[in-house]
């Protein structure tokens, strides 16, 4: 199997398998239980080492234990260089201390003819990537799910009209199956904890307003700013596609809660969106 090494294990987070297990489960047992709101389609979780916003993100993982999902999409923005607006990764599966994730490729190639018709061009496979925004969720979801097949979406055009293309293609492409959808994004970036908290405050609120061009807006309005907005609004537009007509916001800290340095923070959200049942 052609697997990708991972190029943060043991920096981003711990490279020792059963050190990395204890943390993460940690994470996921970390603050009271949170009631659900219908049926889990999505979460948005931040992308920081794991030291940093793993505790946030956990809020949003653990609702996954028990589920069952046959595939797992996770979208994060590209903050490097790509050949393409939108790249998916050119190997098998990845590899964190706690095993390989299978790339689910049936899932890849349908993503990539639905894409070829909403955007004019395939995903671009891309090899041995450093991107850790897509590969910092995985051990989360290796134990709040077990196994699981994985179709990974790493985004470096950040238009609205990309993100919106890609939501919908997103959608038709895992039509009829099991699927959870993972938004990878921090928030605000070196600012004041104060003013991080206005920005951030504001961009979870829009979050929570379930309206993905709202969350495309903010950063052209000053009013918020998140690296992945492309990548929230993917899956929000996704996931709205896929009957979700509710968002809830599950956590917000920043890095200065590690640190202790409140003068230059990044902010962490994150939030669950949900499929409601009717009446």
């Amino acid at each position: 199997m052609d697997i990708r090494p991972s190029p943060i294990a043991g920096t981003w987070y711990a490279g020792d398998s059963r050190m990395l297990a204890e943390q993460v489960d940690g994470y996921l047992s970390d603050g009271p239980d949170i009631e659900p709101s219908g049926e889990l389609i999505g979460v948005i979780v931040p992308h920081a080492g794991h030291r940093y916003s793993g505790s946030v993100a956990g809020r949003a993982f653990r609702l996954m234990r028990g589920l069952d999902p046959e595939i797992v999409a996770v979208v994060s923005p590209m903050h490097s260089l790509a050949p393409a607006p939108v790249v998916t990764s050119g190997h098998e599966a990845y590899q964190t201390p706690l095993g390989i994730v299978p790339v689910d490729q049936e899932a890849v190639r349908s993503l990539s003819t639905a894409w070829q018709k909403q955007f004019g061009e395939s995903l671009y496979p891309l090899r041995n990537d450093r991107e850790h925004s897509l590969e910092i969720e995985l051990p989360f979801l290796q134990r709040a799910l077990g196994e699981f097949r994985l179709l990974p979406l790493m985004i470096l055009d950040q238009r609205e009209s990309t993100a919106k293309a890609l939501g919908s293609a997103l959608a038709a492409s895992l039509a009829g199956r099991r699927a959870l959808l993972v938004a990878s994004s921090d928030l605000s970036h070196f600012h004041p904890d104060s003013t991080a908290r206005g920005l951030d405050g504001e961009m979870m609120r829009r979050i929570e307003s379930f309206d993905p061009a709202a969350v495309m807006q903010a950063e052209h309005d000053e009013a918020g700013f998140a690296c992945g907005r492309a990548a929230i609004a993917t899956v929000m537009w996704a996931a709205k596609a896929m009957g979700a007509g509710r968002v809830t916001t599950l956590a917000y800290a920043n890095s200065g809660e590690t640190t202790g340095d409140f003068s230059s923070v990044v902010g962490y959200g994150a939030a669950a969106i949900w499929r409601i049942a009717p009446a």
